[in-house]
């Protein structure tokens, strides 16, 4: 398809798009009385409409059957997280059995490690990408010191080549082979968080296991972006946060991955706690712990049903719509917006840069030659609402659900103004 810069042809691209409809099933903010362009799904997803009834019903039957609730309500509050596990587990690729939802991301990557991060004599190092997320730079330091290792040896990053932006496969596969032995954990984020890079997990979780190594990914900015085979690519375990690409709210339930092969195994250690114990005996308060056949048995306490009932209003639209439409969508508003800034940086002579590769989900990082913070500024004021990482890079991630490609012509047009008025 050859793209043109213009409003009519944009316009065009929506009549064309069969998700259109999903648009007006999310709240926007407003600028000025003005509904915004909205490019950080990849910090946190629009709200759903559809989600005030999930939340409403739960208020509701807390309100009318209080305790009773747990068994009597609609969707009992005891096993109201095992809906949420069919549906997330074609979201992400895996067995109904192998998903989970319980707590947050980085509560759930420490309780992963204590099952999968199990040093023993030259074999305790542990290989991350480069500048992690910082939340996972600081649970790999205080994991490893907490098995007595000094981070600045049991922590392998792998490293971008000089003047480059992103990672190069072979690199991280020749690195897996050179600590060989040495290897315990491979657990890299599925999509880098600054520059929107998609990992080759197949590739990477491959070589991890040839080295004898345990592989687990942080899916934070990967589900619901991309496409995921967790139990084909054999990872050993994932997790992932729900309030970004599947839009649950702020701070909402994480989502886990362990592969079948290390279920309903009593040999695996694990932080246990009442609700990870079989469902059928569970309220006989049995003083030994009986494994759930399942995830679950990684569950500790009972999920909260406030911050997974939004989760579940999701993926009743992931459902309806499918992960082969969305990336459909996403590949096509991505290139998109792609060729709006390069007509843009043409018309502006060079400005910016965009430096996500090409392997890549629903997000471009984009560095600014010459303008920095105030050019943000002037995007947010005049109802853009992007991200914004040191040192001069602006995220943009036009989620297929809910944005348009009209907002992606006005998004340029509104980007030109702001670099013509702060180059005066």
């Amino acid at each position: 398809m050859t793209f043109q810069n213009s409003l009519e042809f944009a316009q065009e691209l929506d009549t064309k798009d069969p998700l259109r409809k999903y648009r007006d099933e999310f709240h926007f903010p407003k600028v000025d009385g003005k509904q915004v362009i909205y490019f950080t799904g990849n910090s946190l997803g629009l709200q759903p409409k559809r989600t005030q009834k999930f939340v409403d019903d739960v208020m509701t039957d807390w309100k009318e059957l209080a305790v009773e609730g747990h068994f009597y309500s609609k969707k009992p509050w005891w096993d109201y997280h095992e809906m949420l596990a069919e549906p997330l587990a074609r979201v992400v690729g895996a067995k109904i059995n192998e998903v989970s939802v319980m707590n947050t991301l980085t509560i759930n990557l420490h309780l992963l490690m204590v099952s999968f991060y199990r040093p023993s004599g030259k074999r305790y190092k542990i290989i991350c990408e480069e500048k992690a997320f910082p939340s996972d730079q600081y649970m790999f330091q205080s994991q490893v010191k907490f098995h007595g290792y000094d981070p600045s040896d049991a922590i392998v990053e792998v490293t971008k080549r000089d003047g480059e932006h992103h990672w190069r496969t072979e690199d991280i596969l020749k690195k897996i082979e050179e600590v060989g032995e040495e290897l315990a954990l491979v657990l890299i984020g599925g999509v880098n968080y600054y520059s929107g890079q998609v990992f080759d997990m197949a590739a990477i979780t491959k070589a991890g296991k040839a080295a004898g190594a345990f592989v687990g990914w942080d899916l934070a900015h990967a589900v619901g972006n991309i496409e995921l085979k967790l139990h084909d690519w054999d990872a050993d375990f994932a997790a992932w946060c729900s309030y970004k690409y599947m839009n649950s709210g702020p701070g909402n339930a994480s989502g886990v991955f362990i592969n079948e092969r290390h279920l309903n195994r009593k040999d695996i250690p694990r932080f246990e706690g009442w609700w990870g114990t079989k469902k059928e005996t569970r309220f006989l308060m049995k003083p030994e712990f009986e494994p759930m056949e399942n995830a679950d048995a990684w569950q500790i306490s009972n999920p909260a049903i406030l911050s997974i009932a939004p989760y579940l209003a999701s993926l009743e639209m992931f459902e309806e719509v499918g992960m082969d439409a969305l990336i459909m969508k996403r590949n096509q508003i991505v290139k998109y917006l792609e060729f709006v800034l390069e007509e843009i940086d043409k018309e502006v002579e060079g400005t910016f840069e965009i430096i996500t590769p090409k392997d890549r989900g629903c997000q471009l990082s984009v560095f600014l030659h010459g303008h920095g913070r105030p050019l943000f500024d002037y995007l947010m004021k005049n109802g853009v609402i992007t991200d914004w990482r040191e040192p001069n890079v602006i995220r943009l991630a036009p989620a297929p659900f809910y944005c348009s490609y009209e907002d992606m012509y006005h998004f340029g047009q509104i980007l030109k103004k702001g670099i013509l008025e702060n180059a005066q």
